[in-house]
């Protein structure tokens, strides 16, 4: 078999393999739409981008480095995944399910960067090349390819500009994110300053300059440069202004940012399965991005333009004065004697003190005593779409007993005992009945109806919204001043002591 034939049955097994790949991906994403299959899912999803990476190192361009330098970019490559495996290992570990939001965030934050600097790599390796075609004056095949590739408005100009763009905005943004989650200082409020609007303007404007600087000289670098820069920006001062009540919806949106500038990566160095798994990551993002703004009441236009609703921190002393009835374990467990129906709120107080696994025994308790127990799942309670059913699924606590917002909200006026752990701004009845509120619009599970509601919270501190909560005072609602999982530890005991 000559060289070329080799190279062509080469090639063709490369392209099987990233047929393989891709198909994982897509079952992947299939499985990962249930929690009863999302293990298997990511397992997939895994092996798949293995083979992706293992045929990538097979690529004509690896080959061709290979045979010039010898093996030391292969080493250099393995001992990158090696790097990059043993830091991802390493925050998996790391990070508790408290901080699982923060780490999509960054990892989102990740594939954002990794994609921008793909695109300047190759940019700047067909620059080169480009320069010792007119320096030699020579008329080889790749050089010729590469002058081409740097040609005005070509697919690659394209690419190369949007990847930079979108993977700087993703990177920069994600960062912001990350600090608002962790509730760092500088990050905790929202950014008001009252030119942000014109701010983001012109920076779009600049950078939309930028992208058709690139697209129409690609050969200038520096421009390539100027649009990281300012893409940059972009995506500080869009993120900035986002309050935190609206992270959840801000995280998926990053998360297609990601896929689209991955997907944009994959057409700059030609590569078919970069393009089809940051195509799906871009789809599927946007999908959840317009499920959640339905979920929260926001419009997809205004997250897309960083114009979510921003939050104050409002004083609660009007809404509590004097209204706020604490009652003790035994007091909250004779009630729940005589009750038939119970309905668990977890909230992110729940993750905070990791207390699922005695939300399962109490449960059992409960359940053990004939009463009926469900728990109701809001879309965006936590910091990030599914927190709570991850939670609960760790606890073993069976999926059909998860009821959705739509399904159990017409069940509350019939429920005879609400128990709240850890959950605030989606059980906030502001959201329905006060048009002025920052979360006015905002679909909540109606817990509020309930014949009588057990809220267990350390304080009457505000949810990420920063604004009081009228169930606390509500003259059907018991507070439970105490850390979540020993009030439901002692509340457990209290049921089975009598």
């Amino acid at each position: 078999m000559d060289i070329d034939g080799a190279l062509m049955s080469s090639q063709a097994w490369i392209n099987l393999a990233y047929l393989a790949a891709s198909m994982l991906f897509i079952v992947a994403f299939k499985l990962m739409s249930g929690p009863r299959t999302a293990v298997r899912g990511n397992f997939l999803g895994a092996a798949g981008m293995a083979i992706a990476i293992s045929a990538a190192l097979f690529e004509p361009a690896v080959r061709e480095a290979v045979a010039v330098r010898g093996v030391w970019p292969v080493v250099l490559l393995l001992l990158a995944g090696g790097i990059g495996a043993a830091i991802g290992t390493a925050m998996a570990l790391k990070y508790p399910m408290t901080g699982m939001p923060q780490m999509v965030a960054l990892l989102n934050g990740f594939g954002g960067a990794a994609s921008a600097f793909v695109a300047a790599a190759e940019l700047w390796n067909r620059q080169v090349v480009a320069g010792l075609l007119d320096a030699s004056g020579g008329a080889t095949s790749a050089a010729t390819a590469a002058t081409r590739d740097l040609s005005a408005w070509t697919q690659f100009g394209i690419a190369t500009a949007l990847a930079g763009l979108i993977g700087a905005v993703t990177f920069w943004g994600s960062l912001v994110a990350f600090g608002k989650l962790e509730e760092l200082p500088r990050f905790k409020k929202p950014w008001t300053n009252p030119n942000r609007h014109w701010i983001n303007l012109g920076l779009a404007v600049a950078t939309l300059l930028l992208v058709a600087g690139v697209c129409a000289r690609p050969q200038w670098f520096l421009l390539y440069v100027l649009l990281i820069a300012v893409g940059s920006g972009l995506g500080i001062t869009l993120t900035l202004p986002i309050g935190g009540a609206d992270m959840p919806v801000v995280i998926c949106l990053l998360n297609s940012y990601s896929g689209l500038a991955a997907a944009a990566a994959g057409f700059v160095i030609d590569n078919s399965v970069l393009v089809i798994a940051g195509s799906l990551v871009g789809a599927s993002g946007l999908i959840l991005t317009a499920i959640m703004c339905q979920a929260m009441n926001r419009s997809l236009v205004g997250v897309l333009f960083g114009g979510l609703g921003t939050t104050a921190v409002v004083s609660g002393d009007d809404v509590y004065a004097g209204k706020i009835k604490s009652a003790s374990a035994e007091e909250i467990a004779m009630v729940l004697e005589g009750a038939e129906r119970v309905v668990i709120v977890p909230g992110y107080g729940l993750a905070v003190a990791q207390a699922q696994h005695a939300v399962r025994e109490l449960a059992d308790v409960l359940e053990a005593r004939g009463t009926t127990v469900e728990y109701a799942i809001h879309p965006v309670a936590g910091r990030m779409p599914g927190h709570m059913n991850v939670l609960l699924a760790e606890a073993d606590i069976p999926y059909e007993k998860l009821r959705e917002m739509d399904d159990i909200n017409p069940t509350f006026p019939e429920t005879d005992v609400a128990i709240v752990i850890g959950a605030n701004d989606v059980v906030n009845p502001s959201a329905r009945n006060d048009p002025k509120s920052p979360i006015a619009g905002m679909p909540i599970l109606d817990v509020d109806k309930a014949r009588t509601v057990v809220v267990v919270k350390r304080s009457l501190s505000p949810g990420f919204a920063g604004i009081p909560n009228p169930l606390f005072a509500a003259d059907n609602t018991l507070m439970y001043f105490a850390d979540g999982k020993k009030a439901i530890l002692d509340l457990t005991a209290a049921i089975q002591t009598g």
